[in-house]
């Protein structure tokens, strides 16, 4: 917090916004996920051709019941206001390095991360608010737009992090390689329990076998933490940075004197 004595009206590290950014949508989904398996099992975990299924699906959790509904729309609305800043802070943290000729490219690609990213945020806001008991056609639309973006947006993310952080001779830091690792990995393995939760979910409207569904449910599960995690890299790229509230006159001779 701020104080009169040197003009700041309120400070937080990016890292403690970044936490509570991530443990909303988590706890949001494990709450969702195992209250509907401890109080409304029968109904989540049925299907369509009354095969044995063990896990709800996603939608099923966080929008078919309450209180599961009313937890996971309250963790979303906190949840996505940092989320849309911290979009606004990639941008200039990924524009900062000059990649030399190819600079109008790689600055595109920046974009193009903040508008996919964006555009997940507001799909994850309207799948939220709309059920697919509400509104199925909505919500199925809503979470294909998420999932396109989201896919996308990590694959653009990981080449525009390690392009700028390599580019005429650069090389990563420490902490850059540990990021952009992780970055890797957790985009490999969110879009293959991807397309591994298609087929299983094609797999069983085809043949209705039993525990093909819960299968599919667990790879959901894998989709939406791996996805968490994925934005969870914002606490190393942002470690030792601040947002802070203070009269713009204060920031301005701060950024003054950090350019003289």
């Amino acid at each position: 917090m701020g104080s009169q004595g040197n003009g700041l009206l309120f400070q937080i590290t990016i890292n403690k916004l970044a936490k509570i950014m991530l443990f909303l949508p988590f706890f949001g989904a494990a709450f969702c996920i195992i209250w509907s398996i401890i109080f409304d099992f029968e109904s989540s975990t049925s299907t369509h051709c009354r095969v044995k299924n063990y896990l709800p699906s996603i939608s099923s959790a966080i929008g078919g019941y309450t209180p599961q509904r009313y937890v996971w729309r309250i963790c979303i609305a906190l949840h996505c206001s940092p989320r849309f800043f911290i979009t606004a802070g990639y941008y200039t943290f990924n524009t900062q390095f000059n990649v030399g000729i190819r600079n109008n490219i790689y600055k595109f690609l920046a974009g193009l991360c903040a508008i996919l990213n964006s555009i997940e945020i507001l799909a994850l806001v309207v799948l939220t608010n709309i059920s697919s008991i509400e509104n199925f056609s909505i919500h199925e639309n809503s979470f294909i737009t998420f999932m396109v973006t989201s896919e996308c947006y990590m694959l653009c993310s990981c080449i525009v992090f390690k392009w700028g952080r390599t580019s005429n001779g650069r090389q990563m830091t420490p902490k850059e390689k540990k990021s952009f690792h992780y970055k890797i990995a957790l985009f490999l393995f969110n879009i293959s329990c991807f397309f591994i939760a298609i087929y299983l979910y094609l797999r069983h409207n085809s043949y209705c076998e039993a525990g093909v569904y819960s299968l599919f449910s667990a790879c959901e599960y894998l989709v939406v933490f791996t996805n968490i995690a994925f934005h969870g890299t914002t606490i190393i790229d942002f470690e030792g940075t601040v947002n802070t509230i203070a009269p713009s006159q204060l920031v301005g001779d701060k950024i003054s004197k950090r350019y003289r």
